[in-house]
């Protein structure tokens, strides 16, 4: 990578990470270190929350997913405006005016202790894979920068951001997020310039070509549970999994138990809710103009760089037989995507169009088999998704714009990272270690606690994203981890809303809709993961009620 680059990347990162222990005042107490004093205005909170969400998994599994599938990942966010109204409220006043520091923390003063300590205990369990996938993201970039093995890229970026949360606190992590967010934006944008000035076609034939593929089609009104993304799983699957999100787990309620007022927290998450949903179909656009770029620009055979290595050290024969039938293949179909490109009548469209998918198929097939000479050589899966963002990165943008990009990348992993790990570490102290070992300490002591469970969620966040990065699309990964879990836990925070519901109810109810969801994600694999937030939330609800009128008609 040229030094231009790198000095871009190093000049970005040390200035956060700079800032951030600028920023690091008042965070001597808990108040200071795990909400930041209430003090965050709410533009603060809510960059903060969206960049959560735009992290690096955002920057480099979206766009891979809609290079390979297209724009309809889109309908997982058609419940998002719906569950912040919703949020804004009920659960938002609620939080906010409680006083507490974990949102699971309220579910002791509603219910009971050990519906706190296993609803803290899920989270802490679903989080905690979910950062490794996170972590992945950059892992994969710097992997592919540096050609070393995904353990110590992921190593290079795991240290140095559990060391910065450790010192920083909510308050430089939000203001770090609102630097990055900047940074995401004009990344994003610049790319976007960048692909429809360098495409051989008008951004009218471009979308064309997309459309035929399929990869432009927004909306599926079928309503298949087995269809992981229809408009009625993002409506009402997708709803469920934003209450949860945003409205149970600690990493976005920390924010907002933060900011400065409850109109403060409200106001977040309605930007959320404007803005959430256009930026995730830019994200999503930019691996649909990669898609359109590579059709006259002979991509890679495989992506993955190592895989790539791999194959040609032990299959080489093999290999190079596949490229040269892949050259042949990739002539083909630039010929056939310029003459749909120049068709000048609808019928020769068509035709055009039709040839261009039957070439297309036939890429499709060359692939397949790379993939799976791959998987054979390496014993790994190779679905080198996540990888296709950073080839196009390192080899076609022009010089700076790629530094910018990785700058974002890596910006985005730091500051997603420590916002988990900071949310891990104040559940461990707050919800086990002060409520179950040792509850007469002083602020210092629960700091030192707090950052010794930094180092431990760190760790086990780089082991995951080791595993996470041949998942295939992080972002999926990222969100089939959460699916399995948050339903239930929606369901407890539900029923505590509910005045009959008792404390026996949530605890039984967040059992048995745990082993429901289990039970269909695998004994049905084919039911979405979307559908998990629903069935989880409904049986634990269900449940919860009917044990607690069966408590009530027994304390009678």
């Amino acid at each position: 990578m040229h030094w231009i680059n790198w000095l871009i990347v190093v000049v970005y990162l040390a200035y956060v990470i700079i800032d951030g222990i600028r920023r690091s005042k008042d965070t001597d107490t808990i108040h200071g270190y795990f909400l930041a004093s209430k003090s965050l205005p709410w533009w603060v909170v809510g960059l903060s929350v969206m960049a959560t969400q735009l992290s690096a998994v955002t920057m480099i599994g979206t766009p891979g997913q809609g290079a390979t599938d297209g724009i309809r990942f889109i309908q997982m966010y058609f419940g998002l405006p719906l569950a912040m109204v919703i949020l804004g409220v009920t659960l938002v006043p609620l939080l906010h005016g409680s006083g507490v520091f974990t949102a699971y923390e309220y579910l002791e003063r509603r219910f009971d202790a050990r519906t706190r300590s296993l609803t803290a205990f899920l989270f802490l369990l679903s989080r905690a894979m979910s950062v490794g996938a996170i972590m992945a993201a950059p892992g994969v970039v710097l992997s592919a920068i540096f050609g070393v093995p995904l353990v110590w890229s992921v190593a290079l970026i795991g240290v140095p951001t559990v060391l910065y949360t450790m010192v920083g606190g909510v308050q430089a992590v939000a203001w770090a997020d609102v630097k990055q967010m900047v940074l995401i934006i004009v990344a994003l944008l610049a790319i976007v310039v960048v692909l429809l000035v360098e495409m051989p076609v008008t951004p009218d034939d471009a979308l064309r070509i997309a459309g035929a593929t399929g990869r432009l089609e927004a909306f599926d009104f079928s309503f298949d549970l087995t269809e992981t993304y229809t408009f009625w799983s993002g409506i009402i699957g997708g709803t469920f999994l934003m209450l949860s999100y945003f409205g149970t787990d600690q990493s976005q309620v920390q924010r907002y138990l933060a900011a400065e007022s409850v109109d403060a927290a409200r106001s977040s998450l309605l930007m959320s809710a404007y803005w959430k949903i256009p930026l995730q179909a830019m994200v999503l656009m930019v691996g649909v103009l990669v898609f359109i770029y590579y059709q006259f620009t002979a991509p890679p055979l495989l992506f993955n760089p190592t895989h790539e290595a791999a194959v040609v050290a032990e299959r080489g024969a093999v290999y190079d037989a596949l490229q040269r039938e892949y050259a042949s293949a990739f002539t083909l179909r630039e010929q056939a995507a310029r003459a749909a490109a120049d068709a000048s009548d609808d019928t020769d469209a068509d035709a055009a169009m039709q040839t261009f998918l039957a070439r297309e198929a036939d890429i499709q097939v060359i692939r397949g088999r790379a993939l799976t000479l791959a998987e054979e050589v390496t014993g790994e899966a190779s679905l080198d998704t996540n990888y296709i963002i950073p080839r196009f990165v390192l080899y076609e943008l022009p010089i700076g714009l790629t530094g910018l990009f990785i700058a974002g990348v890596l910006a985005a992993a730091m500051s997603s990272i420590a916002a988990e790990l900071t949310a891990l570490s104040t559940t461990s102290v707050i919800d086990f270690y002060r409520r179950w070992v040792k509850d007469d300490a002083d602020d210092a002591h629960y700091l030192k606690v707090s950052r010794a469970a930094t180092v431990f969620w760190g760790a086990f966040a780089c082991a995951v994203a080791i595993y996470a990065a041949t998942l295939g699309s992080l972002i999926e990964v990222v969100n089939r981890f959460g699916s399995f879990f948050y339903g239930s836990i929606l369901g407890v925070f539900l029923l505590a809303m509910m005045p009959r519901a008792v404390g026996r109810g949530s605890f039984f109810g967040l059992l048995v809709g745990m082993g429901v969801v289990a039970a269909v994600a695998f004994g049905a694999p084919d039911v979405s993961y979307l559908w998990h937030n629903v069935i989880g939330a409904v049986v634990v609800v269900v449940v919860g009620l009917i044990v607690s009128a069966l408590e009530g008609t027994r304390l009678r």
